[in-house]
């Protein structure tokens, strides 16, 4: 009888709980960035609003929409900071998918695809 009782209260708590997603927002993110541009402008991004190439944005699979970051191009030095607003890279090895805008201002137009450290200045809702 204990063990029906057990049972049901464990149930009733997890039925009754609502899911909340936890905040995490690491201080510093380090792997590849790559870019993307004129084939995603004006499409909806992963947060509901419109993508735009000359906004300076990024995708990151899991840090809350309206997080500010500076992204530093470890290749060369160039920083530029910008705001997550969509979700990815789903590339394995990619932490970060940066608009066209932050893209050239980091200087990574040529190669595509660069080592990145990424420092969290604010977290997202």
């Amino acid at each position: 009888m204990k063990i029906i009782f057990l049972l049901a209260v464990v149930l009733s708590t997890f039925a009754c709980s609502t899911k909340k997603t936890a905040t995490y927002c690491p201080e510093v993110i380090r792997g590849y960035a790559s870019y993307y541009g004129k084939n995603f402008h004006g499409k909806k991004t992963a947060s509901g609003e419109k993508y735009s190439m000359y906004r300076l944005s990024a995708a990151h699979r899991f840090l809350p929409f309206g997080t500010v970051l500076i992204v530093e191009n470890l290749k060369n030095g160039k920083k530029v900071r910008v705001v997550v607003n969509d979700r990815g890279p789903f590339v394995k090895g990619r932490v970060l998918d940066l608009s066209y805008k932050a893209a050239r201002k980091l200087g990574m137009l040529r190669d595509g695809v660069v080592p990145v450290k990424a420092v969290v200045v604010r977290c997202g809702r």
